[in-house]
């Protein structure tokens, strides 16, 4: 999909909000944890950090495949009319330390303070590769963008 046909919306909150939500598979149970994130320019790729002896990090390997929550609410009675939620749907890979130059730069760029965070041996850089978008607005309006349904351009 060109960038030039992206909903302007979606590109907007993936610019502009820092933290998402990011939903793994458990052995049992669902799980949820506030991460910081950054976009590829074509917003097929997030990037996201973790501790590797973390829950969060066990679920990932386990499971491969999670979900993020980005939206822009501002816990008033005006969101069930103006906030925007995103559901970014994929799967997830931890980068090994040669195909990580480039996210870890962008994440860096998105998130200076968290430099010390990243350089630790300890934390792992995960990319999600999107295979679709569920964008709601105004509480019930649902947008898909199906990334596997469009050329790249």
């Amino acid at each position: 999909m060109p960038l030039s046909n992206f909903p302007a919306h979606l590109r907007d909150m993936l610019h502009e909000q820092p933290l998402a939500v990011l939903a793994t598979a458990g052995c049992t149970t669902p799980y949820a944890n506030l991460i910081a994130f950054a976009a590829a320019g074509d917003f097929r790729r997030l990037w996201f950090a973790t501790p590797r002896q973390t829950r969060k990090y066990a679920n990932l390997r386990a499971e491969s495949h999670a979900a993020l929550l980005i939206d822009n609410r501002s816990n008033s009675a005006g969101d069930f009319e103006h906030a925007v939620a995103v559901t970014a749907l994929g799967e997830t890979r931890e980068l090994p330390d040669g195909e990580s130059e480039t996210p870890r730069s962008l994440f860096l760029t998105r998130h200076p303070r968290l430099a010390g965070f990243l350089a630790d041996p300890a934390t792992a850089l995960f990319e999600l590769t999107v295979e679709r978008y569920l964008v709601v607005s105004s509480f019930q309006e649902v947008v898909e963008v199906d990334l596997r349904q469009t050329t790249r351009g």
